[in-house]
């Protein structure tokens, strides 16, 4: 709180926009110089959240980072940008107006609310996060928005708000909790807590087993560039028992229609990999159809067909070679095409990349992809390249 407060003042914003780019090796010589004209707490506290800011930039991108301020938990916990506007966005466009935001953090997902035009309250019990939250709500000018309260959520009236935003702790003493009654706080009060309002979106874990999304949940998961984000929790969108998968930047959503299993099939010459958001949406049948496919295996999310049907919801390979999985083949066929640039990827298969490089040794002008996966139950390696 008290290195907070320094950075507040007129001398501690001058200094934090003095070291702004310090790098870390940087770091000793610039200390001890600044340290003859400041007090040595302060230019601590400035250079630590220097540290911060730089870190926060994949987060928030380097405007916002900038003058934002953050705590360690904070620049590693909060929601990226691109995916807090996308759900911001949607809540505004189911009317939402007015938001309690409970478990606010540092305020990243109370901003993107404000910037859509949406009123919050913003809720946190840790005074020094509530704090970070309150000012950042000030540096970015969304004050008269963002009204931040140091509470208990489970003590908050949110009577009088649209909707309700939770996003629980899910790291505890010992790292990532998975256990959803674990979270801080469980995820059957933040669900008893959303049925109360009109509507709700309940942040959390992408790994959440889907016996545990509630019936009256409409269930999305959310990716940003190919990286499983997080998932939500949706109430009052007139969808229950809903799944989506949403890909940003986009945004692109597919909405499941309950298809039954893909088959399985032959390999043809294509190969569709499924993003991550539509795997763990369980919605790799909608994809298939999508593309005329089928699966390699009844178990890994792979899609083979014999035509190129470019979907945004899977990454496309045009596949020249089908082998069972054998080493000294592969060395072999990769030295006849002269290939030095390797991307392996693998499901269904206990062989680290890394590993079959070292042993494979790629040296050429040419590039390609080698799949390592399971064809109806027997390991196998599918080479190809990517289509675009």
């Amino acid at each position: 709180m008290n290195d907070l407060a320094l950075l507040l003042t007129p001398e501690g914003r001058a200094l934090l926009d003095e070291v702004r780019d310090t790098e870390p090796a940087q770091e000793l010589a610039v200390a001890t110089r600044l340290r003859r004209e400041h007090p040595a707490e302060l230019v601590s506290a400035a250079l630590g959240q220097a540290r911060l800011r730089q870190r926060a930039v994949a987060k928030f991108g380097a405007e916002d980072a900038g003058r934002m301020f953050f705590t360690p938990n904070g620049v590693e916990q909060s929601t990226r940008a691109s995916v807090a506007t996308y759900r911001a966005r949607r809540l505004r466009e189911l009317g939402v107006a007015s938001v309690a935001d409970l478990c606010c953090g540092i305020g990243g997902d109370a901003v993107a609310m404000a910037r859509a035009g949406i009123r919050v309250l913003a809720v946190d019990r840790d005074p020094l996060t509530a704090a970070v939250a309150r000012a950042n709500a000030a540096a970015l000018g969304l004050a008269a928005l963002i009204e931040v309260r140091e509470a208990d959520v489970t003590e908050v009236d949110t009577a009088g708000y649209d909707a309700v935003f939770v996003d629980p702790a899910r790291r505890g003493g010992r790292g990532r909790v998975f256990d959803p009654e674990a979270y801080s706080p469980p995820l059957s009060w933040a669900v008893e807590t959303a049925l109360k309002a009109p509507r709700a979106a309940l942040k959390i874990a992408p790994g959440i087993p889907h016996e545990v999304v509630p019936d009256r949940a409409e269930a999305e998961w959310i990716s940003d560039g190919g990286d499983v984000k997080e998932a939500v929790l949706w109430f009052g969108t007139g969808a229950p028992g809903g799944v989506r998968a949403t890909l940003l930047p986009g945004p692109r959503t597919l909405v499941g229609r309950g298809l039954p299993d893909p088959g399985v099939r032959p390999v043809g010459r294509y190969l569709y990999e499924p993003d991550g958001a539509v795997i763990r949406a369980h919605l790799v049948a909608e994809v298939a159809e999508e593309v005329g496919g089928g699966l390699l295996d009844p178990t890994i999310a792979y899609i083979t067909a014999d035509a190129p049907r470019p979907t945004p919801y899977a990454s496309a390979y045009e596949i020249t070679d089908h082998l069972p999985f054998n080493v000294k083949k592969l060395k072999a066929l990769l030295r006849e095409r002269e290939v030095g640039t390797l991307t392996v990827k693998k499901r269904g298969s206990a062989v680290e990349p890394e590993e079959l490089r070292r042993k494979v040794r790629p040296q050429g002008p040419n590039a390609a992809t080698v799949f390592l996966t399971r064809v109806a139950g027997a390991p196998a390696m599918l080479i190809g390249h990517p289509l675009g």
